[in-house]
């Protein structure tokens, strides 16, 4: 299926909703000045489709070390140690095709759906942190609060500014979050009205006492509705899964299959919100919240991949001189022709149908199969759990190993802060989130896998 190009121009005016022509500056209702709407994406933000290949399925990613214990292929100990028998090869499940025809594609529609009307904030928002130089004093004064845009106005309490209307920046514009030795950071981009990403890093402790190091990654799907909370919904979900079931001794490879399922349940209950039944709304499903889903659990000595979408992993091993790694494989029209052997990887990931993704969390989504994988690194290295608003800057391993920091595994925060940075310097076109986790490997003795 071909993918339609998104509208250059706003419909309808941010402020009034008044009609708009192409061209307008001003909106001939209200006099809003359009120069202060961000121009939308020239990217192809994350958008679903389904696409029925036939051929062979997705290989399996490239990892580091020997694959261990499969979800089928463990045993959890009752107390006091994690007892996890190994299995001959890691788990890959491969998604499905549907039996029948190819399912619509989700479009972006500006000015239709509303996701790019410049709403308040829920709250008043901190200014901006990628705004440079140092604020008047007037600013910092108690009470008051100048807008980024015209920098002269005061932000009133709906969080627009009283001089030009523009909308201030949100909380989740930029978001950064360090606990231990894992941090992420989260931007709303340069081209995009919203951040529609979302992370949850934590860390807990197995029966045995050891550690266990989480980070998830959630990208909203663009074309769906409320993809903002699908993603918070998932991140959430997943994390509180896995920080229930990891402590009680579960293989973190079930765990994390486990915790993509619970994430699908949350993002479904989003299509329940408005009270209807969708068993009897056969429309209901239509354009549904939607997310992807990428996550990485260090726990016993083993380094644990999941994901569903096409938000990665990457290993970068902290000597430079061993090669990095793609953990996950996507679930894309690109990955997908690739497999089939219908196109060379150049030519799939040239098309304007790449990014497209196959698979995703959500009600409208097939029947769900999370992809879960496991390895056991022989040497300390620097985990890079990202979405495409990173990867698109740093796509093939190589790329993103030479993009991260030689301290990126002293310095976690920073690292992310940096690769972030990179793919604002690289055009920013897409929100883009990254967490890293260092792994190190256990010292002998150190717990049981």
């Amino acid at each position: 299926m071909s993918r339609m190009h998104q509208e250059t121009a706003l419909s309808r005016c941010p402020n009034c909703e008044e009609p708009l022509e192409s061209g307008d500056l001003f909106c001939g209702a209200c006099g809003y000045d359009l120069s202060v709407v961000p121009a939308p994406p020239e990217d192809r933000p994350t958008v679903a489709i389904t696409v029925p290949v036939t051929g062979a399925p997705a290989t399996g990613a490239q990892g580091t070390g020997a694959p261990v214990a499969g979800p089928g292929g463990h045993t959890a100990a009752a107390s006091g140690s994690v007892e996890w028998s190994a299995a001959s090869a890691a788990d890959r499940s491969e998604p499905s095709g549907p039996a029948g025809p190819p399912a619509g594609v989700r479009f972006d529609r500006p000015g239709g759906s509303g996701d790019f009307e410049l709403a308040a904030p829920a709250a008043p928002a901190a200014p901006d942190p990628r705004t440079t130089g140092a604020a008047p004093e007037q600013e910092r004064t108690a009470g008051t609060r100048l807008c980024v845009a015209c920098r002269a106005g005061h932000v009133d309490t709906d969080g627009y500014c009283e001089n030009c209307g523009h909308a201030q920046p949100r909380e989740r514009d930029h978001m950064e979050q360090e606990l231990g030795s894992v941090a992420a950071v989260s931007d709303r981009g340069l081209r995009h009205h919203r951040n529609e990403d979302s992370f949850a890093v934590s860390t807990t402790a197995l029966p045995d006492s050891s550690p266990a190091v989480v980070a998830i990654v959630c990208d909203g799907v663009s074309s769906a509705s409320r993809p903002d909370e699908a993603s918070a919904a998932a991140a959430t979900a997943a994390n509180e899964a896995l920080l229930k079931s990891l402590p009680r001794g579960a293989h973190p490879q079930q765990a994390m299959h486990d915790a993509i399922v619970a994430a699908a349940e949350s993002v479904n209950a989003l299509a329940h919100d408005d009270g209807r039944a969708m068993e009897h709304d056969p429309h209901h499903h239509t354009n549904a919240p939607a997310c992807t889903l990428v996550g990485a659990i260090s726990a016993g000595g083993l380094l644990v991949v999941g994901w569903v979408g096409d938000s990665r992993v990457y290993w970068v091993p902290d000597d430079r001189t061993h090669p990095p790694a793609r953990l996950t494989e996507d679930d894309s029209w690109a990955a997908q022709m690739v497999a089939a052997g219908l196109m060379n990887e150049a030519e799939a990931y040239a098309d304007e149908r790449a990014h497209a993704i196959t698979g995703w969390l959500g009600a409208d989504a097939y029947e769900l199969e999370p992809h879960t994988a496991s390895f056991k690194p022989d040497r300390p290295g620097l985990v890079v759990v990202c979405t495409d608003g990173l990867w698109n800057y740093a796509e093939s391993a190589a790329e993103m190993a030479a993009a991260v920091p030689a301290d990126a595994h002293e310095r976690p925060l920073h690292g992310a802060r940096v690769l972030v940075g990179h793919a604002l310097d690289g055009g920013g076109h897409d929100n883009v989130t990254v967490a890293l986790l260092p792994f190190a490997v256990p010292s002998p003795g150190a717990g049981s896998a």
